[in-house]
């Protein structure tokens, strides 16, 4: 009867051990490509740099222009006056030629820094989908292979991606949750 008993609470034990870890994997390249707020940040970006292109270009029209003029005109001063001219014309479009120079380099820096805060919010959303969902572990499927293969009901990209954009378009962020997750807990270290 001792033994009965034995064998059933060890079968019990291990059968409670041996509980069913929720696993799935997301395509992470999916998630982001997909995530409306990584489309709107592109299209104002897109906006913005059709918007420099066009002064880029008006403002090249006026430099061609102003070229065209001096060459016609350099042709029949002196040398030394030639050099000045062409000296008091490169010193007149350095300083526009630097400006555009560093504003597209602004919009660069702007567009790396939002989109880098897009995968953190995307890796933060799963996360806390993981933790809210019940999974275990969520690996992320990329170009790099961290996921070879998975099978097809494994894959919840799908569900992350409608989640994290529903999340977006109410105006909930990964990063709004996780600080208002932390405040929580110190308030109840308090």
């Amino acid at each position: 009867m001792k033994n009965i008993l034995v064998a059933v609470l060890v079968f019990a034990s291990l059968t409670a051990c041996q509980q069913q870890e929720k696993v799935a994997f997301v395509d992470n390249s999916k998630v982001i490509d997909d995530y409306q707020m990584k489309i709107d940040i592109e299209k104002k970006y897109e906006d913005q740099n059709n918007a420099f292109n066009k002064q880029r270009d008006s403002i090249g029209r006026v430099y061609q222009m102003e070229i065209q003029t001096i060459q016609m005109q350099l042709s029949s001063m002196s040398q030394r006056k030639q050099e000045e001219e062409s000296q008091k014309f490169q010193q007149k479009w350095q300083p526009i030629q630097q400006q555009m120079q560093f504003r597209q380099q602004q919009m660069e820096q702007n567009f790396n820094v939002e989109m880098d805060s897009v995968i953190i919010k995307v890796n933060d959303f799963v996360e806390d989908y993981g933790k809210d969902n019940g999974y275990t572990f969520i690996f992320g499927k990329n170009r790099a292979g961290s996921v070879l293969y998975g099978a097809e009901a494994k894959d919840i990209t799908e569900a992350v991606t409608k989640a994290i954009n529903e999340a977006y378009k109410n105006g909930d962020s990964a990063e709004e949750k996780s600080e208002n997750k932390d405040k929580k807990e110190e308030s109840s270290k308090d």
